[in-house]
């Protein structure tokens, strides 16, 4: 739960923790944490009003240097003790401001976040957005990697993976883990369960609630820890807490977590499931008990703007060019442009394990294409305000063609199966989607322009080009001998 509520009530968290050192993290454009530190006895109760300065010209998609200097803002309600610090540390979430313009940064994506939760309460569909992730990632016991002009190449290696099921350097026991047979198994084949419970316990202390863990499909060590949802701007802070906690509890293992979408060839990727459902008055407005799947007209029309919009939605939701190695067909991977009712072949599935009206609260969609690597900021924003456009449109995707398709979708015959549209092949195609489809993003000022802008040439700069110019390690494979 929030530590405090206001500058002076985390001023008595700080005094009462013992901190040393107060630490204020903001995210960058890309997704990542950045911090600075500063001793906890310089901070008081105008720290919280004034904030503290920081040089944006050196944050990924931030300020050009004749217009660096930033102030960051730190939200009293985020204090937690850092438990990863050996020095007695508080950590606080900061907004960032732009003292030039004297308002909130217009590219921060966690004031994009609440933009997103303002829009939707000024235009008196509902109250609340609830958003629930499913994160995915890898926990590694090596992973290294090189991008040498004579040399390229990375290895990986996990002590329950398939590969090592022959190693004699070794003592072998024999308890490795086949491609796709890594969901649910119990110990000594699953190496992590006590990592994973440490791993939730951690999150749980940061006043993140998670609701279970389990080994996930792939070999290697892949793995899920399910938190309860909650509204956009906390879930998306608790997406960070997430992934920060993750890999420290891994690091004291001597172990690695990454959020690649598919760092394996061959085996499942990792994805970012992520549930919604709208609230207003304390009513779930996705829940009707005579609509399909249990799911309201309203729902349907969330679930049209989500689908007329997929294509620019994956420039934010799956953002990397790793991404779209992930998302092809047979990998539990939700490329086709459908929804369905229990389906996880389809871009959008209804959860159905429970029916009724005492399970109405529950309602809700599940967008599956994301994955762990989006900066959920403007992930979970982007969803809403495509969602959002879709009640205002009242774009009913039945009538689009999206389905309802209870089928799957993998196996239908050829010529049905050319019917359903497929989410973008590639980081490229989902970036030039967006460029012309991104209106849905400017309504109530939430995206700026700006932001769309420098998203897209960030993108298409830094990782796009830079992928596409380097040798693959496969085009020796096929062509050294040509």
């Amino acid at each position: 739960m929030p530590a405090a509520s206001s500058g002076k009530s985390a001023l008595d968290f700080i005094k009462k923790s013992g901190a040393k050192i107060v630490d204020f993290k903001f995210v960058d454009i890309p997704g990542m944490w950045q911090h600075s530190s500063v001793p906890a006895d310089v901070v008081d109760e105008s720290t919280f009003v004034s904030g503290v300065g920081f040089d944006g010209s050196s944050i990924r998609g931030f300020q050009e240097i004749q217009e660096s200097d930033m102030v960051l803002l730190p939200q009293p309600e985020s204090a937690r003790v850092d438990s990863f610090c050996n020095i007695p540390t508080v950590s606080l979430i900061c907004n960032v401001f732009d003292p030039r313009e004297q308002q909130l940064y217009g590219k921060d994506p966690r004031n994009i976040a609440t933009r997103a939760e303002g829009y939707l309460q000024d235009s008196g569909i509902a109250d609340v957005a609830y958003f629930g992730p499913e994160l995915e990632f890898y926990i590694f016991d090596h992973i290294s990697f090189d991008i040498q002009p004579y040399m390229m190449g990375y290895a990986i290696d996990s002590e329950e993976a398939h590969w090592n099921a022959g190693d004699h350097e070794t003592p072998n026991l024999g308890y490795s883990l086949r491609p796709k047979e890594g969901y649910y198994p119990v110990q000594p084949s699953d190496k992590h369960m006590d990592i994973r419970s440490e791993m939730m316990l951690s999150l749980i202390d940061w006043g993140v609630p998670v609701e279970m863990h389990h080994h996930e499909v792939a070999t290697a060590g892949q793995t899920e820890l399910d938190i309860r949802y909650d509204t956009l701007l906390q879930q998306a802070d608790n997406v960070m807490i997430y992934k920060y906690v993750t890999r420290n509890v891994a690091r004291r293992h001597g172990k690695t977590v990454t959020f690649m979408p598919k760092p394996l060839f061959g085996d499942n990727g990792s994805g970012m499931h992520v549930h919604q459902s709208l609230w207003k008055g304390g009513k779930n407005l996705f829940y009707a008990a005579d609509g399909y799947a249990e799911l309201s007209q309203l729902a349907h029309y969330y679930i049209g703007g989500l689908l007329t919009h997929i294509d620019a939605l994956m420039a934010f939701c799956a953002p990397t060019t790793n991404s779209y190695k992930r998302l092809v067909p047979h990998f539990e991977a939700p490329v086709n442009i459908a929804f369905s009712k229990g389906n996880r072949s389809a871009a959008i599935r209804i959860p159905v394990f429970f029916f009724g009206p005492k399970f109405s609260k529950s309602k809700r969609i599940e967008f599956r294409p994301p994955d762990s690597a989006a900066n959920p900021y403007l992930c979970f924003a982007a969803l809403l305000m495509a969602g959002l456009d879709g009640i205002r449109k009242k774009i009913d995707p039945v009538k689009a063609g999206f389905g309802p398709l209870d089928k799957n979708i993998y196996d239908l015959p050829e010529r049905e199966a050319k019917r359903i549209k497929s989410v973008p092949g590639s980081l490229e195609a989902s970036l030039d989607a967006l460029e012309k489809d991104n209106a849905f993003l400017l309504e109530g000022d939430v995206f700026t322009r700006e932001l769309i802008d420098t998203w897209l040439q960030y993108k298409r700069i830094k990782e796009v080009q830079e992928v596409k110019i380097r040798p693959h390690p496969y085009e020796f494979y096929l062509y050294h001998d040509l």
